[in-house]
């Protein structure tokens, strides 16, 4: 039987996307000239400010706190057991995708750091030089031919392609931090993971707040060719534009 925890997530996603179907018909008319990526820019624009407000108010202050209190080989041992993890689900993607070499490094990795590397704090395989090659479900399904969608940003989850939206409940039914342990487990270690992927990350945000760039755009434009990469293992195709 589901557990009440994913339970509780799979009504959150739901929600999460009849508000933006809601609102996409209220901010798709309202840019000039919308990136034909972008269609509901209007409305990713408002999550994404109140996204950076909450960033500002709690994710931010709890990232410089973990990264000031915890040594740095703690921060690195946390890291390596979710990428551990994150390596497992990557497995059985590529195999999804049949794709036989990276489905062999991906488990390869997993294996070899769940034990010898002690359920992945320690990061054996990269000592080994076994490559990691990230999939997840929305990689999948473009592997199956289903195209990215518009970009879209989910309130507190941030960006996403709506390929990956349609398939977040199954990431959150099944994807192992979500499911791994028992009910406190559910909710304990994506917080913890969330933590720990902002405390990676603040160098690189007070570089981007200190520039005079446009933040909506370059996360836009930098996660959209970020996914491209991946998709087409770092060989994207040269994008059509109209004239």
């Amino acid at each position: 039987m589901m557990s009440a925890g994913i339970s509780r997530r799979l009504r959150f996603v739901a929600t999460l996307l009849a508000a933006l179907a809601l609102l996409a018909l209220q901010g798709c008319a309202t840019v000039a000239h919308p990136d034909p990526r972008d269609p509901l820019e209007s409305y990713n624009r408002t999550m994404f400010g109140f996204n950076d407000a909450v960033d500002d108010a709690v994710l931010k202050p709890v990232a410089k706190g973990y990264r000031a209190v915890a040594p740095n080989w703690v921060r690195k041992g946390v890291s390596n057991f979710f990428n551990n993890l994150e390596d497992g689900w990557s497995a059985l993607n590529s195999a999804l995708q049949g794709r036989k070499l990276e489905t062999g490094d991906n488990l390869g990795r997993f294996m070899v750091n769940s034990t010898i590397g002690m359920l992945g704090l320690l990061d054996v395989a990269s000592d080994l030089q076994i490559e990691r090659h990230p999939a997840d479900l929305g990689l999948t399904l473009g592997r199956w031919g289903v195209p990215p969608g518009p970009f879209v940003v989910l309130p507190i989850l941030g960006p996403f392609t709506l390929r990956e939206v349609a398939a977040l409940p199954v990431e959150l039914k099944w994807q192992p931090k979500y499911t791994l342990g028992g009910e406190e487990a559910h909710t304990v270690l994506p917080t913890v993971s969330l933590i720990d992927q902002r405390a990676k990350y603040l160098n690189a945000g007070e570089v981007l707040d200190s520039a005079a760039l446009d933040a909506y755009l370059f996360q836009r434009d930098a996660y959209l060719q970020r996914q491209r990469n991946i998709q087409y293992d770092g060989n994207p195709p040269e994008e059509v534009t109209e004239p």
